[in-house]
């Protein structure tokens, strides 16, 4: 608010007086003259005119640089040679009908390095003036275009992330409820455990992907996932778990390692067995997941629709600060995934 009251009602005046500064020092030193030895009187309305001029000067370069920025909004901007070219002129006719009859009319009369003086260096500082307001208005622009652009990438960053979240919910919730229809007919509060153990993931599945959480409370979800899925996996399945119990506060995006334990119950089978560790090393989080697989199992593939998830959302998420190693050797398949953790 004070630097706009400063540029609206201060600094014309000041930017007509230091023109009439310059002028009254190169004229001086080519006439052989004092400023102090003029009378007052003269001194005294060079000074207010000048101050009045700076006003009108002010009024007229604002007004044709909004009169460009209209043209340039309207995919009509002159060339810069132009633009420049017709200010100058409309200035010089300005001073063309205020400060040379001025001029004329005080000291001496109009001499001719007086006319040099008023038509070139007023028009010099005017000039810098609306290049400088011009390169500013530029630069404002570019910074806006770019925050456009930077808000538009992050709008579609949310929207892909939706996307592949929701990726996971409609398999997820089909073996879920599948589970608990066929537990309503064994054991009832069974099928109510189930039914608590799916409120907790959907809760979890509630947080926005672009906010980040504790790996505790990813792992705390991991768990109840596997739960959930060990309620309908065959009972000999031979399920080994390791969580390091350095991994707590760190924080990481949501439902992010989902894909890869969803993908090993899906394809568990052969010698039946699932290995999940997850480890903190030197503030990467590494997580693998292996499970067996039948030998006449076609190979699975590494491009199905959970891990091409995972895929783009670390890619995502993670640019530059994750591994992904997807493989298989004999019965086993094996996924790895390395991510940089922050506090």
């Amino acid at each position: 608010m004070h630097m706009s009251k400063w540029r609206k009602y201060i600094f014309p005046a000041v930017f007509g007086l230091v023109i009439y500064t310059s002028l009254r020092l190169v004229n001086d030193v080519i006439s052989d003259t004092n400023i102090l030895l003029r009378p007052w009187h003269v001194n005294v309305i060079e000074i207010v005119g000048s101050i009045l001029m700076g006003y009108l000067t002010m009024c007229v370069i604002h007004r044709f640089f909004r009169y460009q920025q209209q043209r340039i909004e309207n995919n009509n901007a002159m060339p810069p040679a132009k633009e420049f070219l017709l200010l100058a002129l409309i200035l010089e006719l300005l001073i063309s009908v205020t400060m040379i009859p001025l001029c004329a009319l005080t000291d001496d009369g109009l001499q001719w390095y007086d006319v040099v003086n008023i038509y070139l260096l007023p028009l010099l500082f005017n000039l810098i003036y609306y290049g400088y307001i011009r390169g500013n208005a530029l630069v404002q622009k570019s910074y806006e275009q770019q925050i456009h652009i930077e808000q538009l990438a992050k709008n579609q960053l949310q929207s892909e992330l939706r996307f592949l979240k929701a990726q996971y919910h409609p398999h997820f919730l089909f073996n879920a409820l599948n589970t608990i229809y066929f537990q309503m007919d064994e054991s009832v509060p069974k099928a109510k455990h189930t039914v608590e153990k799916l409120s907790e993931l959907l809760r979890y599945q509630l947080y926005d992907q672009q906010q980040k959480v504790s790996i505790a409370q990813e792992i705390h979800y991991l768990q109840s996932y596997i739960q959930l899925q060990k309620e309908r996996m065959n009972e000999h399945l031979d399920l080994r778990i390791a969580f390091d119990p350095q991994l707590n506060e760190q924080k990481i995006f949501p439902l992010l390692l989902l894909p890869l334990v969803e993908n090993a119950f899906k394809y568990c089978g052969g010698d039946y067995w699932i290995d999940i560790n997850a480890t903190l090393q030197d503030g990467y989080l590494h997580f693998i997941v292996q499970n067996a697989v039948p030998g006449t199992q076609q190979p699975q593939s590494a491009g199905g629709i959970g891990l091409e998830s995972l895929k783009r959302s670390l890619t995502l998420q993670y640019p530059q600060q994750h591994t992904l190693d997807i493989h298989r050797e004999n019965n086993v398949f094996s996924v790895a995934v390395k991510i940089l953790l922050c506090n």
